[in-house]
């Protein structure tokens, strides 16, 4: 059986093929990436509401109009 390390690298060389391998990790070059991209937050959530589920503070000052 592969270990953990094998199945690993097998799962990048597919990514690196253009083989979507994580569910939800389409686009992705590699392993890493597709995680990264199947982590992200979905289009349901805004960024604003993301923030205050993890309770992000955003500093709203750097986005008003200054007229």
């Amino acid at each position: 059986m592969a270990s953990r390390q094998e199945r690993r690298e097998e799962l990048d060389r597919k990514a690196q093929q253009g083989d979507t391998v994580v569910p939800g990790g389409t686009g992705g070059k590699s392993l890493e990436a597709q995680e990264h991209l199947a982590e992200g937050t979905t289009k349901e959530e805004s960024g604003g509401e993301r923030a205050e589920r993890e309770g992000i503070d955003i500093d709203e000052s750097k986005f008003t109009n200054k007229a």
